[in-house]
């Protein structure tokens, strides 16, 4: 009977304790930082931030992607005089063999924002920057369906182009991840093989 006692006041002592507000901290804390991470106000000034002995930056991981970012490009761009890499792009694939419907309709509108204005909303090379010879730009845009260059070129050197720029036409790769470029790009290529088909489809009869 006191064995039970001495067991039951154990018991007592013990759910008291536990269920006490008491505060306590431990003796030592392996990595502080870890255990207490520091407050950040959002859109704060930060540069001042190593001084205080916190390390922090806003740029992600080296050598981390973002879910569904495609991977990088791997082909550099080419120094000044060189052509090198700009014709390695040739072999490079677009992931996209093709779009569904809500990716089409996407792709049209990138084209439209971004390369309509001088490529044309027909990609005859006629955009409002031509307008026929009568734009404020001093030369034609290339025509991404007649051009005997661009109509054939690979996606990869397209791909190439449009991420480091080429000739008067400047990078993109700012303005278009690198799923959106593949994208415009594809969106290029079928309105490319829409015109070859019909190009090649025999005229009517006459009556």
């Amino acid at each position: 009977m006191k064995k039970l006692s001495v067991i039951a006041l154990f018991a007592a002592v013990a759910t008291i304790v536990s269920c006490s507000d008491v505060k306590r901290k431990p003796g030592t804390i392996y990595m502080p930082d870890m255990a207490y991470s520091r407050a950040y106000e959002t859109y704060a000034d930060h540069s001042n931030l190593t001084e205080k002995g916190i390390n922090y930056t806003a740029m992600p991981v080296a050598g981390t992607i973002a879910r569904g970012e495609e991977m990088p490009f791997h082909i550099a761009k080419d120094q000044p005089g060189d052509t090198t890499n700009y014709y390695a792009s040739r072999a490079v694939k677009n992931p996209y063999d093709s779009l569904s419907a809500a990716d089409l309709v996407e792709a049209e509108r990138l084209y439209q924002i971004n390369c309509g204005i001088c490529h044309g909303k027909k990609l005859d090379g006629n955009g409002p920057l031509w307008k026929n010879g009568d734009g404020p730009y001093p030369s034609a845009p290339k025509n991404l369906i007649a051009d005997p260059i661009v109509s054939v070129m690979p996606d990869g050197q397209m791909f190439y182009s449009v991420t480091y720029g080429k000739n008067l036409m400047g990078s993109y790769a700012s303005q278009l991840s690198r799923k959106q470029r593949w994208m415009v790009i594809r969106f290029i290529k079928d309105k490319q093989k829409e015109a070859k088909a019909g190009a090649a489809a025999p005229a009517p009869a006459a009556k």
